[in-house]
């Protein structure tokens, strides 16, 4: 049985993942944190989370979060401040982490990559199985159309998200840059008034906000006379916890280091 602690279980993807992890067959949620002074401290982890009670009382440390239940990794998505302390914590007690933030600074990845010198990461802007063979595939793609084609990303999510663009939206356009030999200084994430014509080596990234949107993301490839489109649309959170539960259970069998859902998936 695989003793999973979850951060931030009264919000949106952290309740999502308890429900997720209870219904597994070979994990349980043994702790469950939230940040000081929220009103859930002390609540059961699964009332925290809209469940029946788990037994388990949430705390504001994630520390002894992982004590108290005897955790053997952690699951957050909680945002990139309190993520990075999350890793810090972890590596302190050498339990493996699988990140879900967006929004992490050079800084914070910077540390992240220092926390995984003690134990193994795995950190993803979007655990989906769907996004990351979707990367893949816009990746492949860019090799074989090459220069000739413009690479444009568009994505849209709900009102609430604080980050722009998605972190998903920065990965894939990462990735496609590397394929295509060009730099971050390539990426263009915004375009008002006379900005001139299109520069050729040029990634635009664009942001569209409203609703309830769970998320989209769309890549196009330019042509003269044509255009190739790759579009992935998540319509609930589920699919993010199931994907964070496929990396619980990989990266407890991982050494250290730093890995992404790529790595959990095989695809690189």
């Amino acid at each position: 049985m695989i003793r999973v602690v979850v951060t931030g279980v009264a919000g949106r993807m952290g309740s999502t993942v308890v429900r997720a992890v209870r219904d597994q067959q070979d994990m349980r949620v043994v702790g469950g944190t939230e940040l000081k002074g929220s009103t859930a401290i002390g609540m059961d982890v699964g009332l925290a989370s809209q469940l029946p009670a788990l037994q388990i009382s949430v705390v504001d440390d994630l520390g002894r979060a992982i004590e108290q239940g005897g955790g053997q990794v952690v699951i957050d998505f909680t945002s990139a401040e309190a993520s990075v302390e999350h890793a810090r914590i972890c590596a302190d007690r050498g339990i493996p982490l699988v990140i879900g933030s967006t929004g992490l600074s050079s800084d914070a990845r910077a540390e992240m990559a220092r926390c995984s010198q003690k134990i193994a990461v795995m950190m993803s802007p979007n655990m989906s199985v769907g996004v990351n063979l979707m990367i893949k595939m816009a990746t492949e793609l860019a090799e074989i159309l090459g220069d000739t084609f413009d690479v444009e990303i568009l994505e849209t999510h709900h009102r609430m998200k604080k980050d722009a663009p998605s972190g998903t939206a920065l990965r894939l356009a990462e990735e496609v840059a590397a394929a295509l030999g060009r730099a971050s200084s390539d990426l263009r994430l915004a375009r008002q008034g006379q900005i001139g014509e299109r520069a050729r080596r040029e990634i635009g990234v664009q942001t569209l906000r409203g609703g309830d949107v769970v998320g989209e993301h769309t890549i196009f490839f330019f042509g003269d006379g044509e255009r190739v489109e790759l579009t992935h649309r998540a319509t609930s959170r589920e699919q993010f916890a199931r994907g964070a539960i496929r990396a619980a259970r990989w990266i407890i069998e991982q050494p250290r280091g730093l890995y992404d859902m790529q790595d959990v998936l095989g695809l690189r």
